[in-house]
């Protein structure tokens, strides 16, 4: 286990599923954390949490965190976990669909943005994104256009920034996850347990066998924000049962 005692972190979408996983793992390790969620009650308090209230689609938002950011002392780590999942043929998106993926986005970015100029104060940072196989992979059981378009953007600004951020000492990189049983499914499934009924199906999908947990995402995220990551940037490392590899 990594020591992170020092270390400030920021975690977009910390409240819940791969987010909150990453967020316990940090704080378990010494890190303060900042988190930033639409609904932060969900959470319990506890020593060196902070909450930021925050709906990363609303510019509004987004500006107040900004400037909550530019007055922080530092900032070690960012990770941008947030997400909607909602399968849906392309021929029946519509735009307000598309925008409340993309709109993340825009969020991501110029939060990102303020992160990394922070960072480049103290020439040393990490920054981690949750992408998807689905960016990489189209899946016929789970039509998701709008959501690959967002998962992609994200892979590709990974790329951008371990680029242009190199020069300031700061590391990008994302993980790439398959299914992974995670809140963001109650929604498509229509509750928690008919969710778990559904997510056995794609089991077998994984070579492995089954679906990845929150904690196993976490667990390639912080050690992509840690020094032990140390030599690795512009990575979209796949998380994912085996998937990228073939199929069962």
């Amino acid at each position: 286990m990594s020591n992170l005692n020092n270390k400030v972190a920021i975690v977009v979408g910390g409240t819940s599923g791969i987010g909150n996983a990453t967020v316990n793992q940090l704080l378990n390790e010494g890190a303060t954390v900042h988190v930033v969620g639409r609904n932060t009650d969900k959470i319990a308090d506890q020593a060196n949490l902070i909450k930021h209230t925050a709906s990363i689609t609303n510019m509004a938002d987004v500006n107040e965190l900004i400037s909550t950011i530019n007055g922080l002392e530092k900032v070690d780590f960012l990770v941008n976990a947030s997400g909607i999942f909602g399968p849906k043929p392309f021929l029946d998106h519509t735009v307000e669909e598309y925008d409340s993926y993309l709109d993340l986005n825009r969020g991501f970015f110029f939060i990102t943005q303020a992160v990394a100029k922070k960072m480049k104060e103290n020439n040393s940072g990490s920054i981690v994104s949750v992408g998807s196989m689905w960016a990489k992979q189209a899946v016929k059981a789970t039509p998701s256009s709008a959501y690959s378009m967002q998962k992609a953007g994200l892979h590709s600004l990974t790329q951008h920034l371990a680029m242009e951020l190199a020069d300031f000492g700061i590391r990008v990189n994302a993980v790439s996850p398959a299914v992974v049983n995670t809140p963001v499914y109650h929604g498509v499934f229509g509750g928690k347990d008919e969710a778990e009924k559904a997510l056995e199906g794609f089991n077998g999908f994984h070579p492995i066998g089954r679906n990845g947990s929150p904690e196993e995402i976490a667990n390639s995220i912080v050690f992509l924000l840690s020094d032990n990551a140390s030599w690795i940037t512009g990575t979209i490392l796949d998380v994912d049962g085996g998937v990228m590899a073939g199929r069962n």
